[in-house]
């Protein structure tokens, strides 16, 4: 089994512009002696540990916890798209085997047009050439401008964390959907199942509030183009480790071994190029 979404940090090493100090589940430091033997208990094999940053310096930090950590079988870090220093920093990240993917925390640009910004898609058409892959995370305002990165980016691998962020706590359906069907239209277009939790009400979500949502990523992507994540340790804002995975287990029992096997292993394995 494999985890495609889990995140280490350290409160002060880098700048988590999302990471309030009255937070008090995150607000705090999450390391691999931590997540280690909650992925045993969970009977969880490798993971892919993804940046919270937008730090070249944390991108270093966690191919550091790669090397000392066999259970993480590949990062998605960071480089600056919008920069000439792109390039630099890619051969410098892909000189490292474990390094797979890259993110930005596009959610926390003030424009929601970011992806779409000529230097941006310029270097996500540089991503391609060195093999890697980009995670978008966005919420529903951001998916028109995931296609047009689909679109002009076709030799890209994409994608989108947490099914983009549906709003299961206001129980929106409609606009999410129609904004993400087309995006399954891309070939090169995968998603995530993860994060839901949070995007349900904390105190109250039960595993059928989130069912609507992955049925519909479900019949849009099919299980070759879904994978699993935690989104550990930010899922503890509403549910623990094991309350997640056995949601997604819940949500996934009709499905037979083998799509059950491509969610919860092979999608991740061929879309990040796992050992």
């Amino acid at each position: 089994m494999i985890d495609s979404h889990q995140h280490f940090w350290q409160v002060g090493r880098f700048d988590y512009p999302w990471m309030k100090s009255d937070n008090e589940v995150l607000y705090r430091d999450y390391l691999p002696a931590q997540l280690e033997p909650v992925l045993q208990e969970n009977g969880v094999d490798k993971t892919v540990l993804v940046q919270a940053s937008n730090s070249v310096a944390e991108s270093r930090w966690l191919l550091q916890l790669a090397e000392e950590n066999s259970f993480i079988a590949g990062v998605v870090g960071w480089v600056d798209l919008m920069r000439n220093e792109a390039k630099d920093q890619l051969r410098e990240m892909t000189a490292d085997p474990k390094f797979k993917g890259i993110r930005h925390l596009v959610e926390s640009e003030p424009a929601d047009d970011w992806l779409v910004q000529s230097k941006v898609l310029s270097g996500l058409k540089e991503l391609a050439l060195y093999n890697l892959s980009f995670d978008l995370l966005v919420h529903t305002r951001h998916l028109k401008y995931a296609r047009v990165v689909a679109d002009c980016c076709p030799e890209l691998s994409l994608v989108i964390d947490h099914l983009g962020k549906p709003p299961i706590a206001r129980g929106e359906f409609d606009e999410w959907a129609r904004e993400l069907r087309p995006l399954a239209a891309f070939p090169n277009v995968y998603c995530k199942l993860s994060g839901l939790v949070t995007e349900a009400n904390w105190a109250t979500w039960q595993t059928n509030d989130l069912r609507p949502y992955a049925d519909y990523a479900l019949e849009l992507f099919g299980t070759e183009r879904l994978m699993f994540g935690s989104d550990h340790p930010v899922c503890l804002l509403a549910a623990s480790y094991g309350q997640v995975l056995e949601s997604f287990q819940e949500l996934l029992k009709d499905l037979n071994g083998e799509q059950r096997e491509q969610v919860f292993s092979g999608t991740a394995v061929r879309f990040y190029r796992l050992n």
